[in-house]
């Protein structure tokens, strides 16, 4: 498939961001033989307990810049993937091909069949929820326990609320595509201008930009979205889901407010609960350290 790939300049300088690029190759499946390249962040001792942090829209493996070091000061290896689109991962330009399941395959054959991760504690927010849930519902025993944070698993049934439906049709239309601007706007604390400009890095020109335009439309707002089978089936395993959980919702997201309510199907003997207070959808920027201690404690109080 036609595909661009961001030149490694675009990458050089952006703040708090001095970490070494990985890459795995994973297949690509409108050609038999080709390949895409994922790019990944792996930090902290390769023996340490793996947490694995996944994005979602319109940002990138950036976002966790902040949770990345105390987390592998505390002696965790750290991996953080770009999806397929985003960061320095390649970007396909075929709208067609930023579908749900092959975002759901991408990541599975770079996190298992290449970095073969195991025991994996797992952080998801927004599409990183949405990928890494899936993977999560499909290969439950890759996992330890899960943290999911300001996002979901949708199947359709309940259809959706109207800011997620004004995010859609603006993803859909807009003629300019501010992706480091659509950041900050859900960022309570604010980024500086380096830093919107570190989350426009990765996208130099528009044809940058097909998978975080397409990506809110691939979200099932109706029960016959294609996507909808395969979350219901995760749901089935979260239900009897038998390790640790925890809900980390923030308190200033209107995209997903109330959105932690479905996790509560989760069986409560394996399930925790906080708010994040003083955060807007991307909790990462607003209480990176913070939510980075609320996983330490979280792994260690739940260890055997």
């Amino acid at each position: 498939m036609p595909f661009l790939r961001t030149p490694d300049e675009c990458f050089i300088g952006l703040p708090d961001y001095d970490f070494e690029p990985h890459y795995v190759d994973v297949a690509d499946p409108a050609e038999p033989g080709a390949t895409l390249r994922v790019h990944y962040l792996d930090e902290g001792p390769a023996d340490g307990p793996i947490v694995l942090l996944m994005h979602g829209e319109p940002s990138w493996c950036y976002l966790y810049r902040h949770m990345i070091p105390p987390l592998a000061a505390a002696g965790f290896r750290c991996i953080a993937p770009d999806l397929v689109g985003f960061g320095r991962s390649d970007k396909p330009t075929d709208s067609s091909t930023h579908t749900y399941a092959n975002h759901v395959e991408w990541m599975r054959e770079a996190l298992f069949d290449r970095l073969d991760l195991t025991d994996v504690t797992f952080f998801g927010q927004d599409w990183g929820g949405m990928i890494g849930l899936r993977l999560v519902g499909e290969h439950p025993g890759r996992y330890a326990r899960v943290i999911v944070s300001n996002t979901g698993l949708n199947t359709g049934d309940r259809g959706a609320g109207e800011a997620f439906l004004a995010w859609q049709e603006y993803a859909r239309t807009a003629v300019a595509f501010p992706i480091g601007n659509i950041v900050a706007g859900g960022v309570l604390s604010g980024l500086t201008e380096a830093e919107i400009a570190a989350y426009n890095a990765p996208f130099p020109a528009d044809e940058f930009t097909v998978a975080p335009r397409t990506m809110p439309s691939l979200v099932p707002t109706t029960s016959e979205n294609p996507a909808t089978p395969a979350n219901r089936a995760a749901w089935k395993v979260l239900e009897t889901w038998d390790k640790p959980f925890l809900i980390a919702f923030s308190d200033s997201d209107p995209l997903t407010a109330g959105g932690e309510r479905s996790f509560l199907k989760v069986p409560e003997a394996m399930r925790q609960q906080i708010v994040v207070e003083g955060a807007a959808h991307f909790v990462q920027e607003d209480k990176g350290p913070e939510l980075s201690a609320t996983i330490i404690e979280f792994v260690r109080s739940t260890s055997e």
